[in-house]
């Protein structure tokens, strides 16, 4: 069974992130970079079910500028096979991404797709779903288990309700959630390792697809600073405060 993962490059979730000075987007330049921390879940989860003899091969995919050779380098060195990188300065977004993973699904013919339910620099939540709508494939979005018994998988999602339990038949998309797995570190091995790992290179057009954007930016803006809390000595001061200061009553 192969496995394909989706990797991100995305501002490092210790990063505090900054609004560029003219307010077209986030500032990256010298800002240190990371994969996805959803999608790093992800890749355990495939190396996972490789380690239990589930899957046989593991590939790692990342789009975007040449610097997500980083990205799939730290997915190869966390267990996965080899690695794909389709390279492009365009802004990406969710529609592209899984269009460009089809078109990857349909050259590699795996037999589940693990990637992270959202990227935390967007936090769409869009891209599983709609590749497997686009793949006509079944899906289990926020998977906090996932158990794979011959041509089906069994996930336990993460729902407002609680957990809710389906049964899918391969092939499947599955996104994870945070309490799926805890990522492990990669050793000094394995990341020497992974320096030999194949990474193959292509474009967009390579794949049949205009990943043109479809969404524009207008501004982006820093969220407003709180208001320091304030301490009052009665409920009925309380109840007058949120009725003429905060007006919420």
């Amino acid at each position: 069974m192969k496995i394909l993962v989706p990797v991100k490059r995305v501002v490092d979730y210790n990063v505090k992130v900054r609004v560029k000075t003219d307010g077209s987007g986030i500032e990256t330049a010298g800002v240190k970079m990371s994969m996805n921390p959803f999608d790093e879940i992800a890749v355990e989860e495939a190396v996972r079910l490789k380690e239990k003899g589930v899957a046989t091969e593991i590939v790692a995919v990342s789009m975007g500028v040449a610097q997500c050779a980083e990205t799939i380098r730290t997915a190869l060195a966390m267990g996965a096979d080899r690695g794909i990188l389709v390279e492009t300065d365009t802004d990406l977004q969710p529609l592209a991404v899984a269009k460009l993973l089809k078109a990857i699904a349909d050259q590699e013919k795996p037999q589940i797709i693990i990637l992270g339910k959202q990227a935390i620099d967007d936090d769409m939540s869009a891209t599983g779903q709609m590749l497997a709508a686009l793949l006509g494939w079944s899906q289990g979005t926020f998977a906090s288990k996932v158990a794979v018994e011959g041509e089906s998988v069994t996930v336990t999602r993460e729902v407002d309700g609680g957990l809710e339990t389906v049964s899918l038949t391969l092939p499947a998309v599955i996104t994870t959630d945070l309490r799926l797995n805890e990522p492990r570190y990669a050793s000094l091995p394995n990341i020497m390792k992974a320096r030999k790992k194949p990474i193959a290179t292509m474009k967009p057009a390579d794949l049949g697809v205009d990943p043109a954007p479809r969404l524009t930016v207008l501004k982006v803006t820093e969220p407003p600073k709180r208001k320091a809390g304030q301490k009052v000595g009665s409920v009925a001061e309380l109840v007058s405060k949120l009725r003429t200061e905060a007006k919420v009553i």
